[in-house]
C-alpha cells in the first residue's frame, strides 16, 4: 500500500529511497539537503510527510532490484531495526530479556544494497551492530537537545568525519535512584524523568508527529541533512 502527502517539490532533485522510514525524520533532513524522498515502512505511518510504501523494506528493495525500478533512485538510506544489538539491549539489559526477540537485519540489508550498485547509508546506534562507523553524528554537533549518537556506514561514497563536540552536561533523568538534571533529554522509553512529547519534539527538531514511539525511534533530521549535503558535495566534486 502506498500513501502520499502533498509536499512542495522542485524539478531535477535526485530521488532517495528511505528504507525503514518510520515517520520520515531522517528523510526530512535529506529533503532539506536537496533530495526528493520515497519511504518504505512495514507499518502505515500517516505522519510521514513523503510518499510512503507500506511493505517489508527488504522485500520491497528486492522487488525494485528484480524489476529494474531501482534505477529511478540516486541514493538509498537504510535504518534497519536496531533493538537486537544496540547499547540498550546488550550486557545486563540483555539478561533481562531486552532485545531477545529481535532479528539483526544489518547483514541482509547490506547484501541487498550492494546489489543495487547505488551509493547508500546504513544507520545504527551505538552498540554491537556490525557496521563500519565511517561517520558518527551527535545532537550536540547541531545544537539539539538530545545526544543521540548514531553511526553510519557509507557504501560507494565517502565523507570527511566531523569533529565530535564535547557534551555540555548530563542527560536529564533518573540514574540508580538519583535524579540528574542536564541540557539533554532521554529520547527513549517512558520511565521516570523522561521528556514529554513536546519536549521530545523541540529537542529533536521534529514538529510533524506527536506519536511518542515515532519520536523515540527517530533519527534527527539534522543528521540526514548533513549526510545529504555531504553526499551531494561529494558527487559535485567527482563531476568537476
Amino acid at each position: 500500500m502506498t500513501h502520499s502527502t502533498v509536499i512542495r517539490r522542485r524539478p531535477n532533485r535526485p530521488l532517495l529511497l528511505d528504507l525503514f522510514a518510520c515517520a520520515g525524520a531522517i528523510g526530512t533532513g535529506y529533503h532539506r539537503a536537496g533530495f526528493d524522498v520515497h519511504g518504505v515502512d512495514i507499518v502505515n505511518r500517516p505522519n510521514n510527510p513523503f510518499r510512503l510504501t507500506v511493505a517489508d523494506a527488504l522485500d520491497h528493495l528486492a522487488s525494485l532490484i528484480d524489476t529494474g525500478e531501482i534505477g529511478r533512485y540516486a541514493f538509498v538510506h537504510a535504518s534497519p531495526p536496531c533493538q537486537d544489538k544496540c547499547a540498550l539491549t546488550v550486557g545486563t539489559n540483555r539478561s533481562r530479556g531486552w532485545g531477545g526477540t529481535h532479528t539483526d537485519l544489518v547483514a541482509p540489508t547490506r547484501a541487498l544494497l550492494e546489489r543495487t550498485g547505488l551509493p547508500y547509508v546504513i544507520e545504527q546506534p551505538n552498540g554491537r551492530a556490525e557496521i563500519r562507523k565511517d561517520i558518527t553524528l551527535c545532537g550536540e554537533m547541531f545544537g539539539l537537545g538530545v545526544i543521540r549518537h548514531r553511526n553510519f556506514e557509507l557504501g560507494h561514497w565517502s565523507a570527511d568525519r566531523p569533529r565530535h563536540k564535547a557534551h555540555r552536561g548530563r542527560v536529564r533523568g533518573w540514574r540508580h535512584g538519583e535524579f540528574h538534571d542536564g541540557p539533554y533529554v532521554a529520547a527513549y522509553g517512558n520511565g521516570g524523568g523522561k521528556p514529554t512529547v513536546s519536549e521530545l519534539q523541540a529537542a529533536m527538531g521534529i514538529t510533524w508527529t506527536d506519536v511518542r514511539e515515532e519520536l523515540t525511534e527517530a533519527v534527527p533530521p539534522a543528521f540526514g541533512e548533513w549526510l545529504g549535503r555531504s553526499f551531494l558535495a561529494c558527487t559535485m566534486e567527482a563531476a568537476a
